[in-house]
């Protein structure tokens, strides 16, 4: 460990939070301490140290090993990079809060192997779940969702500031959240906006499941996490003929879709090119206008922002031009939406599901989408059995 970084980012570890603040709470007769603001705390002898080589790594193995829980979070570029990557895990233990860069050049996947004999404290894992999947093909055994968790509780108000401050009685700041975390070194500021992620967790995490198990609901936060996981690593690869149909091409002539089609393979190229997200170089409405004029064969030239540099507008103008180039024969066909039209039986059973539903949400406590979507209702009143065993059992329990 480098002690000159111990100097700097001294924090407490959850359970010494907890014990300072009981103590304080006893001060004022009990009464509830109003929320404070936490920026960096300065008790050793715990700290974070960014793990950045191979033997720090090594040397931090057996702490995770060892640990009997473990809180993880990740922070990516994806405003300010193309394709996005992993550029901060941040861990927490019993042992105190570390970060680990995976841009350092070193494999981390000895960290991830160590990862996956534990279940992990999450908040809000759906994207850090995805981006872990695509980049270092990880997916964790078992999860405690804590945003989940919130939910099945019936917390209107869920994001980690807002359970930090409504459990703990800790106001975070916001920080750097729009921040570019490929940037090294990290700031200040931006290291202890990461390390909050998961320094907090643990103890919402306890708070969460003591609820969950009075309320009978800790089975229902358990498949809802391995559903969690399931969802969002074995999804299908993406159709390569959907990937271009942004938000308005179903409006578009095929002439138009097939200028569309080469212009977003141009965009991708250009943000790709420059590390850049394709939003900076071309937005999509702005994409879909030009291939809509270019079809119909007007000038579209207006449309083209004034941004672009000489190379890129004559890219798009390339572009363009090999769309128009297509014949007829080859151009995009229109997708043929499947609309199931419901009976007037199927109307019935989904009011009469819709009222079940909302009278168990509302008997619980909790939002009524997390029983069914509007979605999941309509497939429901038109095929129970094929479409029930789709829900959780706790779902369809509760739909009965």
């Amino acid at each position: 460990m480098r002690v000159a970084c111990c100097v700097k980012y001294f924090i407490k570890p959850p359970q010494l939070l907890d014990a300072t603040r009981n103590t304080e709470l006893k001060t004022q007769n009990s009464k509830p301490s109003s929320p404070h603001t936490w920026h960096c705390a300065s008790d050793p002898p715990y700290c974070t140290d960014v793990i950045d080589t191979e033997q720090l790594l090594a040397e931090y193995l057996p702490v995770i090993r060892a640990a009997e829980w473990i809180a993880v979070d990740t922070e990516a570029d994806s405003l300010h990079a193309y394709p996005e990557k992993v550029c901060l895990i941040q861990i927490s233990t019993a042992q105190g809060d570390r970060l680990v860069d995976p841009l350092a050049g070193f494999s981390i996947d000895p960290l991830l192997d160590a990862l996956n004999a534990h279940q992990l404290i999450m908040h809000g894992a759906d994207y850090d779940l995805r981006l872990l999947r695509k980049h270092h093909e990880f997916v964790p055994g078992a999860i405690f969702d804590t945003m989940l968790a919130a939910r099945l509780l019936g917390h209107r108000q869920f994001g980690l500031q807002s359970l930090v401050e409504t459990l703990l009685s800790v106001k975070l700041d916001k920080g750097p959240q729009k921040a570019d975390w490929a940037r090294r070194p990290l700031t200040e500021r931006m290291e202890v906006y990461a390390r909050n992620d998961t320094h907090f967790l643990k103890p919402i995490a306890d708070k969460l499941r003591a609820e969950l198990q009075e309320k009978g609901r800790l089975a229902w936060q358990e498949e809802s996490c391995a559903r969690l996981i399931q969802d969002c690593t074995q999804g299908a690869p993406p159709d390569p003929d959907s990937l271009w149909r942004v938000k308005g091409s179903h409006a578009l002539s095929r002439a138009a879709m097939a200028v569309l089609r080469e212009l977003w393979l141009w965009r991708e190229a250009e943000a790709t090119h420059s590390n850049r997200p394709p939003f900076f170089i071309l937005n999509h409405e702005t994409m879909v206008g030009i291939a809509d004029a270019a079809g119909a064969r007007q000038p579209f030239d207006e449309l083209i922002p004034k941004h672009l540099t000489p190379r890129r507008r004559q890219g798009l103008q390339t572009a363009v031009h090999d769309g128009l180039s297509i014949p007829v024969d080859q151009q995009p066909k229109h997708l043929k939406r499947l609309h199931h039209w419901p009976t007037e039986a199927e109307k019935r059973r989904f009011v009469e599901l819709a009222k079940h539903r909302d009278a168990q949400a509302e008997k619980l406590g909790i939002d009524p989408t997390l029983i069914a979507s509007r979605a999941t209702l309509g497939e429901l009143a038109r095929d129970w059995d094929k479409h029930a065993a789709e829900l959780m059992n706790w779902q369809r329990e509760l739909m009965k």
